[in-house]
């Protein structure tokens, strides 16, 4: 209690010191303002020195926030530089691609039509791709369909503006095929859907038993096809695996079609059965 007194009559007689000092009164001199502003110049630093570090750290406070709105900035402008090169990454990708079309379409021996894929079903029951061209441009049923990648699969309804294409890798699709290496290597290739991944995957069956398949081996058309859709050579995968089927009269292989029709937006339909 007596310590609480005590600053309290202190607290006071520095209160009054002040008043004295800077209160103009006639009554008191220069020499008595004097004496007074000397006793109370240490509290006058005090207080001064502390305000001065109350004002470093507001700015300091306030230095931090506009940092954040910076970096908020920063990050803003990190995001449109992103996007602006992942536009530009796909527009240069799309451009390779056509490159590599247009040079497919000008060296190709056979006589076609460039399609854009417009929508895709690889999913379910079938297989299959629609095209964005039809009979009036040239294109009938029973058509290959190939890519630079080699074959896509045959066209099945055409209508004037757009074709359904049923891809190598449906069960529904049968292809005559060879063994490139080999000169009595044919066999049948039949479409074995799709893989966990996605890839198409198929099967060639009725390859004579006493023929050496090796894995790797190329896998093209044979040009014998029934419906003659297919014309000779073209690039349809590569084997995988081979097997001797149950009766021992036959050999088959798993092949890897080349052509993924998830990475394909143009193909070509042969337009003509011969050559160019």
């Amino acid at each position: 209690m007596a310590l609480r007194k005590k600053r309290i009559v202190v607290a006071a007689v520095i209160f009054a010191l002040l008043l004295l000092a800077f209160v103009p009164m006639p009554s008191f001199t220069n020499k008595s303002k004097g004496v007074v502003r000397t006793v109370t110049a240490p509290a006058e630093r005090g207080t001064s020195t502390v305000w001065g570090r109350l004002s470093e750290a507001g700015a300091a406070i306030r230095g931090i926030g506009g940092t954040a709105e910076k970096n908020r900035d920063l990050s803003q402008e990190l995001v449109r530089v992103q996007a602006e090169l992942n536009r530009l990454r796909n527009a240069e990708q799309d451009n390779v691609r056509l490159r590599r079309a247009f040079k497919f379409y000008n060296e190709s021996p056979f006589t076609m039509v460039p399609c854009d894929v417009v929508s895709r079903n690889i999913s379910g029951w079938w297989s299959t791709v629609r095209l964005g061209k039809g009979s009036k441009d040239g294109i009938a049923k029973n058509r290959a369909v190939i890519s630079p990648d080699g074959l896509v699969g045959k066209t099945t309804e055409v209508s004037p503006f757009t074709t359904e294409v049923l891809l190598v890798s449906d069960p529904a699709c049968r292809v005559s095929a060879k063994i490139d290496r080999l000169e009595n290597g044919f066999g049948l290739v039949r479409g074995m859907g799709s893989n966990i991944k996605g890839d198409p995957k198929a099967k060639m069956e009725f390859i004579n038993k006493d023929v050496e398949i090796r894995v790797g081996d190329e896998v093209v058309t044979s040009g014998l096809s029934s419906d003659g859709a297919f014309p000779k050579g073209v690039h349809i995968g590569y084997v995988e695996k081979v097997f001797r089927d149950k009766s021992g009269l036959f050999q088959y292989a798993e092949i890897v079609p080349r052509a993924t029709v998830g990475l394909l937006d143009y193909v070509f339909v042969v337009s003509k059965k011969e050559a160019k």
